[in-house]
């Protein structure tokens, strides 16, 4: 027992507890306005789930603060099988839920699983050990390789199966991001990008459904939806909401189009413009002020850490979260089209709670342990 207790006071003292701050903080806030968004409903059951979560989430957090991510980022091929496997029980525990097969339903579980919010951190971790594994030929044609591999490996399986092209941006976004921090010559990005404007037409004809396609050119193009009832409607009820919130919010528990409800995924994907229509833009300041802490905190246990892998995990994270926010904030006010990404911390998803504490556990563990070369300090290879 006294082993445990120190153990846990070495957690609390050399672990980030102020990421911890934000992260519980973020998630009550989020708990608060969860309530007040399903109060015209039975919503025992979503406060029940997501206080449970929280719980569980924080608990992971500390667990994974004392644990070494060096020991799991030496698993690279098993870090692989599990994704494809983990995706793959899509096929046969998947659920549909507005078109995508993006969730496992499991009868014993009080929520549902969907395996892109789990995968995503794995996938981190992979793309971070091998660009350690090549950290002196990060520009090579078998590092590069490598990459694009597993990149387009996740996303072609995820998309096959599920269908949703949305989540898998995240993948994409977060290979950029942290093949350019790592180090990769520009000229392979130019690579891409030639490779992208080829590959378009046949993925836009081919990949895309028309009801996404029409989701896009809709933001752009009137003729499609002239009447704002079919393609752009979710995307109306949105600005609606966070119009009639002005700058402090008609008051918790006050929203008219909230309570009415008027505004889709009102708890899960809209939470933004919930909040924007009982705190007004006061309360939506706020939101993105602590999701940016987050972010920013995770890119300054980055920065300052010694280890190259250990730095491009936190980089792949921050990533992640930030494509996250920006999404969900960007359909929210009409700027993106409709795309089902969660508000990190703030939607209600028992998954999407945990999974967004176990990648910040993994950065609270990077701060926590010393790298293994103090001297190896970072330098961007060409």
């Amino acid at each position: 027992m006294g082993k445990l207790f120190r153990r846990m006071k070495n957690v609390t003292k050399k672990g980030d507890m102020i990421l911890l701050a934000l992260c519980v903080t973020a998630t009550l806030f989020g708990l608060v306005m969860i309530y007040a968004a399903t109060a015209t409903a039975d919503n025992s059951r979503y406060i029940i789930i997501q206080s449970a979560c929280l719980i569980v989430g924080v608990g992971i957090y500390l667990a994974l603060t004392a644990f070494d991510i060096d020991i799991l980022a030496g698993q690279r091929t098993l870090l692989f099988l599990f994704n494809a496997f983990f995706i793959g029980l899509l096929l046969i525990f998947g659920v549909e839920v507005n078109g995508n097969r993006s969730w496992l339903h499991f009868f014993f579980l009080p929520f549902n699983i969907q395996p892109a919010e789990v995968c995503k951190i794995t996938y981190v971790i992979i793309l971070a050990r091998t660009l350690s594994v090549n950290q002196t030929r990060t520009s090579s044609i078998k590092c590069v390789g490598q990459l694009v591999f597993h990149m387009l490996f996740i996303v072609g399986w995820y998309v096959f199966i599920s269908s949703d092209t949305g989540v898998s941006l995240i993948f994409i976004f977060t290979f950029l991001i942290m093949a350019y921090v790592g180090g990769v010559n520009g000229l392979w990005f130019l690579a891409g990008g030639g490779a992208i404007a080829v590959a378009a037409p046949f993925l836009w004809t081919n990949i895309m459904r028309q009801d996404q396609r029409n989701r896009i050119l809709a933001l752009y193009d009137n003729t499609i939806d002239p009447n704002g009832l079919d393609t752009m409607w979710q995307t109306n009820q949105n600005l609606k909401t966070l119009r009639n919130g002005g700058l402090s919010g008609q008051g918790l528990f006050n929203g008219m189009m909230t309570n009415s409800g008027a505004i889709p995924a009102r708890h899960t994907d809209s939470i933004f413009s919930t909040i924007g229509e009982q705190l007004g833009m006061i309360g939506c300041l706020a939101v993105l002020i602590l999701l940016f802490a987050i972010v920013a905190r995770v890119i300054y246990v980055g920065v300052k850490t010694p280890d190259y892998q250990n730095r491009l995990i936190c980089m792949g994270i921050a990533a992640m979260f930030l494509f996250q926010i920006i999404i969900n904030v960007g359909v929210c006010l009409g700027l993106l089209p409709v795309i089902g990404l969660a508000l990190p911390f703030f939607s209600y998803g028992g998954s999407s709670i945990i999974t967004s504490f176990i990648a910040m556990g993994i950065v609270s563990g990077i701060k926590m342990r010393p790298a293994p070369d103090p001297g190896a300090h970072y330098i961007r290879p060409y």
